[in-house]
């Protein structure tokens, strides 16, 4: 298969079952909402090392936020519940209830409650009082520069972890190009994130290591560095690979945005360098969820 030139390979990538959830972070303004999402997300990129997968959503207008303030929604992909309402707990109250105008909110109201300010309210020492809404319950939280608003609980939902495409180009320029077009094309999809820096990722890695301390190591086989010593996925005109990682809510978000980042990145062509969209796996021993290339592109 090609699409303007540029092959697609017969392979897949493959994936694996997580826990997620979705919050929303308003403040006075958007820039504030934004410092505030953006450290909450910060240190995500993978459960490899960093204990969660977490990025910015969207933004959101005022008229689709609970306290009609300009706001962002962010979410958070654990490997278990457990693990992802800690990862929460500990960056809402660092990264949300520090950040100054900021109030936070429950984005999944679906599958098992998982706390947002249940502990939270414990900072407000005794001077912090409820409100209960419909089925839902809020706790304003004294702060020094008003008052911190959070609601109780969010949603927590099964997900998925670990959709890919590779872009092997014939410079690095050129790969960084269609990964930033993809990205931008994949950001208009809801109910996914790009966990990596600018969504990209260059250091994809293969499971396992000649060193025992590390249980993942660089995909040798697609370095273009290493042609000359491994056993290569790249032919000679190929000298920079990036990847792309998404995670979803479910099998069809992931399907749309891997469509729309690839025929993206494909919108630039072989002209420009772009030859070839493959993907990261594990001969299907990593995860159940199989992302065929050429299925999604037909």
């Amino acid at each position: 298969m090609h699409i303007n030139g540029v092959q697609i390979d017969a392979t897949f990538a493959e994936a694996f079952p997580m826990k997620a959830t979705r919050v929303i972070i308003t403040a006075q303004n958007l820039a504030w909402a934004h410092h505030s999402a953006r450290a909450m997300t910060g240190f995500a990129t993978s459960v490899i090392a960093c204990g969660c997968e977490a990025g910015i959503e969207r933004e959101l207008e005022p008229s689709e936020t609970p306290d009609g303030r300009p706001g962002v929604s962010a979410m958070i992909f654990a490997m278990g519940g457990k693990g992802l309402a800690k990862q929460l707990e500990t960056r809402a109250g660092q990264c949300v209830l520090t950040a100054p105008t900021s109030a936070l909110f429950a984005g999944i109201s679906e599958g098992d409650k998982i706390p947002l300010g249940k502990n939270l309210r414990f900072f407000g020492d005794g001077f912090q009082i409820s409100k209960r809404m419909g089925n839902q319950r809020y706790w304003r939280v004294p702060v020094m520069d008003g008052e911190f608003l959070c609601e109780e609980t969010t949603g927590m939902v099964p997900a998925i972890g670990g959709g890919n495409f590779l872009i092997l180009a014939e410079s690095q320029p050129q790969a960084l190009a269609a990964c930033e077009v993809a990205v931008e094309a994949m950001k208009k999809i809801p109910n996914v994130i790009m966990p990596f820096p600018g969504g990209v990722v260059r250091s994809g890695s293969k499971v396992g290591s000649r060193y025992k301390a590390l249980n993942a190591s660089t995909n040798d086989a697609f370095c273009p560095t290493l042609k000359g010593q491994t056993k290569t996925e790249l032919s000679p005109e190929i000298e920079s690979v990036m990847e792309i990682v998404i995670d979803g809510l479910t099998d069809a978000d992931i399907r749309k945005a891997m469509r729309v980042g690839i025929e993206a990145a494909c919108s630039l062509g072989a002209a420009q360098g772009i030859r070839r969209i493959s993907a990261g796996n594990y001969g299907g021993k990593l995860g159940p969820f199989l992302f065929h290339l050429q299925e999604i592109m037909a």
